[in-house]
């Protein structure tokens, strides 16, 4: 039993193990997590699957940045065209829809990316639903991708504001459709007799927006793209005094987290071994 306590149990300065009561009074073990994240030298493609424009903006473009300047091709995949966003009743849904397209190009370009696919599902109605997640099945054969980043299909009860019922619906389609949509030939047969689309299996998933970050990544040198990169969302942020100090205040926060040095800013992500 002693030496039962000494493995797994605190101890004393004396060298005994901890009773139960002076564990409890010690306070809790922090939790420890092994992940084994992918070397971007190991990854050459990378698709950003996305419920709406400016998403990825706000949840990962300074990362985004990083993998662009290191000569990774990344790819977004918007579900959404994001007809039901803006205030100004004037602008018609179809013209917000076409207005944000091109604004998330812009953005996009701020970052270092250039192949957008827009799937153009209604704003505010997205479900994970079997049409969904053979369109995304269908991207991901098409890009082929070492790595999916997506939303979190979790509800988000520290900050719920991220957890949009879109980005629930996308995370969770998203997610079905690395695994096993994409990777089994036998799931929707038609993308491979139909568009000779072969199996295709994703590595690594990088999910944005979730309760339990597993890797941190210093976006401190990129910020400013990603502050360009949301700039270009006119038709959303316009009005939005201080974005800028509340995104690097939110940011710097996540790297204190991370044990980043300070001064650091730094985007979180949950990262699921999918290989």
């Amino acid at each position: 039993m002693e030496g039962l306590e000494r493995a797994g149990g605190k101890v004393a300065p004396d060298g005994h193990p901890l009773r139960l009561a002076e564990r409890l009074q010690a306070g809790p073990r922090p939790p420890r997590m092994i992940m084994v994240v992918l070397d971007d030298a190991e990854v050459s493609r990378i698709l950003v699957i996305n419920a709406h424009p400016d998403d990825v903006d706000f949840g990962a473009a300074g990362t985004v940045a990083r993998w662009t300047d290191a000569g990774i091709e990344v790819v977004y995949c918007v579900v959404t065209d994001g007809d039901a966003g803006g205030s100004d009743p004037t602008v018609s849904r179809s013209d917000m829809a076409s207005l944000r397209r091109v604004e998330q190009t812009e953005a996009a370009r701020q970052v270092g990316v250039r192949d957008l696919r827009f799937l153009g599902y209604p704003d505010g109605r997205v479900e994970a639903t079997l049409g969904l997640r053979r369109d995304l099945a269908r991207v991901i054969r098409q890009v082929r991708p070492d790595r999916v980043v997506c939303p979190s299909p979790e509800r988000n009860y520290v900050r719920p504001g991220i957890s949009h019922p879109d980005h629930r619906a996308v995370g969770s389609a998203a997610l079905d459709a690395v695994y096993p949509d994409a990777r089994n030939p036998f799931a929707f047969p038609e993308l491979l007799s139909d568009e000779s689309l072969e199996a295709w299996t994703v590595r690594e998933v990088w999910i944005v927006g979730t309760a339990t970050p597993t890797n941190y990544v210093d976006v401190t040198q990129t910020f400013p793209r990603k502050i360009a990169a949301l700039r270009a969302h006119v038709s959303q942020i316009a009005g939005r005094d201080g974005l800028e100090d509340f995104l690097r205040e939110r940011l710097a926060r996540a790297a204190a987290q991370g044990g980043l040095p300070e001064g650091s800013l730094a985007e979180v992500f949950q990262v699921l071994d999918t290989g």
